[in-house]
Parts: C-alpha cells; sequence; structure tokens
C-alpha cells in the first residue's frame, strides 16, 4: 500500500472505531473529553507508525492500546491518580502478554459494548435535551461542532459551548460511565431514544429556517437508531423508534412540493413514497411486537406510521384504527401534543366537530399556547367544517406563531383560501 491508501485506511478506521474507543477511554479515565483528546493522540500515533509497519491486523485493537498507553504516560507526567496508573499499567502488561488481539475483550463489560455506555452518558437526564443531542452527535455520531450548528441552524459557538458545558456537567455530576440495570436502565433508555428521535424530528420537520425538511440530520439519527438497535436487540422500544424513523423517512420525497412548501399527508403522491424504506420499517415494527412491545409508545406511533403506510392511497387509510390507536398512546404518554394529534385523527375519523372538541379543551390547559400547530390543526378543523372566517383567523395565528418560512407561507395560502 502507498503511504497515501494507508492514510485514507487510517482515516476509515478511526472514524469506525471513534465512538467505541472513546467509550471504551472514558470509563477507564472517567472524563470524555480527556477520552476524546487520547483517541485523537492515538489516531496521530497511527498517521506516524502505520507507513512504516503496514494496517495490523487488528486496528481498532491497536488504536484502543495505543490511547491507553497514552493515557499512563499522561497520569505518570501529572504525577496524579497513582493508584489508577498502576491498575492500568497492569492491565496492559496483561493484555500485551495475551495478545493485542485480546484488549477490546478484556475492555468489555458483561452487557458488551462500551458504545452503549458512551450513549447513555450523552443522553443522561442530568444535560438539557438539546445538550444531549449536541454531545450524542458529537460523540456517536462524530460530527464536528460546525456540522452539528448547521443541521441545527445555530452558530458553531453556541454548538461548542454546549458540547463543553455538557462534558463539564458529566465530570461534576461524577456519573459512572456504565450502562444502567433494572429500573434504571428503563428509565435511562427513555432519555435515550427521545435524543434520537428529537435529532430526527428536527430533520423531518424543521424547527426553523429556510426549509421545511433537513433530511441529513433524519438520517444521522436512523444511523444512531440502526446502532442502537444492534447492541440492544431485545428491546421492543428500540426496534419500535427504528421502525418509526424508517416509516416516517419513507415519505421525504413527496412531502415538500416544486415550490419547496409542505404538502399535506393527505395530498401526497405516494407513488414516490421510498418502499424500501416501508418494508424495513414494517420489518422493524414486527420484530418489535415480537419482542411483546405492543403497548410501547415508539412501538404504538411506529404502528401509527405503518397505517399510513399501508394506504396506498389517502383514501384507503384506516382513520379509525388510528384513532383507537391514539387513544392508547395518550394513556401511555400523556401530552398535549399527543392530544392534538389524536385530535387530527378524530377529525378524519369521525367528522371536524370531534376534533374540535378535543382540540378546544387543550386550548383552555393553554397547554400549547404558542405551539403553531395548535391554531393550524383548529384553522383545519373549522375550514372542513365550512366555517371559513374563524379558519382564517386560526391560520392567520398559526403563521404568527410559526418560525419555518415555508411553514408561514404554506399558512398564509391557507388563510387566503378561506373565502
Amino acid at each position: 500500500m502507498t503511504t497515501r491508501e494507508i492514510h485514507q485506511a487510517i482515516e476509515t478506521v478511526f472514524r469506525i472505531e471513534r465512538a467505541r474507543l472513546i467509550g471504551g477511554l472514558a470509563r477507564m479515565v472517567r472524563d470524555i473529553g480527556l477520552a476524546e483528546e487520547l483517541a485523537q493522540d492515538a489516531l496521530v500515533i497511527a498517521l506516524s507508525e502505520w507507513p512504516k509497519t503496514g494496517v495490523p491486523a487488528n486496528p481498532g485493537a491497536w488504536l484502543t492500546a495505543a490511547a491507553k498507553r497514552r493515557a499512563i504516560d499522561g497520569f505518570r507526567r501529572r504525577e496524579m491518580q497513582a493508584r489508577k496508573h498502576a491498575e492500568i499499567g497492569r492491565d496492559i502488561e496483561s493484555e500485551q502478554a495475551s495478545g493485542v488481539e485480546h484488549i477490546e475483550a478484556a475492555m468489555d463489560d458483561d452487557i458488551g459494548d462500551e458504545l452503549l455506555s458512551l450513549i447513555f452518558t450523552a443522553c443522561h437526564p442530568v444535560l438539557s435535551p438539546e445538550a444531549r443531542a449536541a454531545l450524542t452527535l458529537r460523540l456517536i455520531g462524530g460530527l464536528t461542532a460546525q456540522e452539528i450548528a448547521r443541521a441545527f441552524l445555530s452558530s458553531e459557538a453556541t454548538i461548542a459551548q454546549r458540547i463543553v458545558r455538557a462534558k463539564k456537567t458529566i465530570a461534576k455530576a461524577d456519573l459512572v460511565y456504565e450502562v444502567p440495570r433494572g429500573e434504571e436502565r428503563r428509565a435511562r433508555l427513555e432519555s435515550v431514544l427521545s435524543v434520537i428521535y428529537l435529532i430526527f424530528n428536527e430533520g423531518y420537520a424543521a424547527t426553523s429556517g429556510p426549509d421545511l425538511i433537513r433530511p441529513t440530520l433524519s438520517l444521522e439519527a436512523q444511523r444512531l437508531g440502526r446502532i442502537l438497535a444492534g447492541l440492544m436487540p431485545n428491546e421492543p422500544e428500540v426496534f419500535g423508534l427504528l421502525a418509526l424513523m424508517e416509516l416516517q423517512s419513507s415519505r421525504f420525497a413527496a412531502r415538500v412540493g416544486a415550490d419547496g412548501l409542505p404538502v399535506p399527508l393527505d395530498k401526497q403522491n405516494r407513488a414516490r413514497w421510498d418502499r424500501l424504506a416501508i418494508r424495513r420499517g414494517l420489518a422493524a415494527l414486527e420484530h418489535a411486537h415480537a419482542l411483546g412491545g405492543a403497548s410501547g409508545p415508539h412501538v404504538l406511533q411506529a404502528d401509527l406510521a405503518a397505517c399510513h403506510a399501508r394506504a396506498l392511497k389517502a383514501e384507503d387509510t384506516d382513520w379509525e384504527r388510528i384513532a383507537g390507536l391514539y387513544d392508547r398512546l395518550v394513556e401511555v404518554m400523556p401530552s398535549p401534543v399527543v392530544e392534538l394529534n389524536r385530535a387530527v385523527a378524530y377529525t378524519m375519523a369521525f367528522g371536524p366537530d370531534a376534533g374540535l372538541e378535543i382540540v378546544e379543551g387543550i386550548e383552555k390547559s393553554g397547554a400549547l399556547a404558542n405551539y403553531a400547530l395548535l391554531p393550524a390543526a383548529k384553522g383545519d378543523f373549522l375550514f372542513r367544517a365550512n366555517r371559513l372566517s374563524e379558519a382564517k383567523v386560526k391560520f392567520q395565528e398559526a403563521a404568527a406563531l410559526s418560525k419555518n418560512e415555508k411553514e408561514k407561507v404554506f399558512l398564509l395560502i391557507r388563510a387566503a383560501d378561506c373565502r
């Protein structure tokens, strides 16, 4: 291999191994920032050594060993953590004696992967949802602060500060870098799934900016979902989320018109839906049900998405089944947003008056006071009930609240149609 080919091989290996390497190092040094630095040091060492010695048989284990040796050097230089230094040193000697191919196994715990520990740490509830999303994309997704900032329409400085603060918060909380067990694991898993779905949704329906959708961000969330499914093959909610993202992503090509404005679900050209993504989603959903997860919130949401995916024409949609699924979902995941979506289902299944009754209850609660989709939904229900002057007011109200430019234009067009 030429030096250039070896450098390309090193970069490829590092992209693949980076998150897992950082996860193992973080558990060892109890510091995510230091773990990232050690992983980067291992990359620099590889760039220097591999052109001379060739790519090792197990490059991931080689990088792990190099990073751990650099950790020991750092402990020695700073004359601190003497006990940990000796402990890690004994581990290294033992690993070298038994062969570098055993290093990865030696670092694994009985659950099986450092990556899981890193995911659960990055998504710890001690962090804000925004911080969890940024840190997860940085550590697990491998995105730079610039790429994350571009995805969330934020500044690079803001994202970089958010990541730094998140690392400091984790360090201050003295978190244990491991996968929780029992009830704690189930509770924490929901945080992990919520972060991944937050990332997906920001791509599926951008909350602000000039574009209605940002598919690249959703694709990154799907990649994270597939990683998690590979690491936790017996968790139905993990497969429920994966199914939900696959099914929703199948509509990307049909969700936006040539003018960049949103195309409502019942107006979309379903021939443009990605049938391969639908097959993947339905397969993941079937697996989630086989694992006994029929009542999980993400599985129920995937069941809802599957109702649309199976309908080849909008008029074939089983809205009564969808309304029933929302009745179940609101019990296991009560929230005003779920209630709003339930109102949409009731309108389609039983008429606009049924939806208006639900949405007016949400309005009285004040829970979604500044949420653009609340007046938008009510405007649609009123339009269907032929109460056009009232519908126009609601569409204008929704447009005033929306921070997405394309959505705002769409809502003003709907208001203008209320003649």
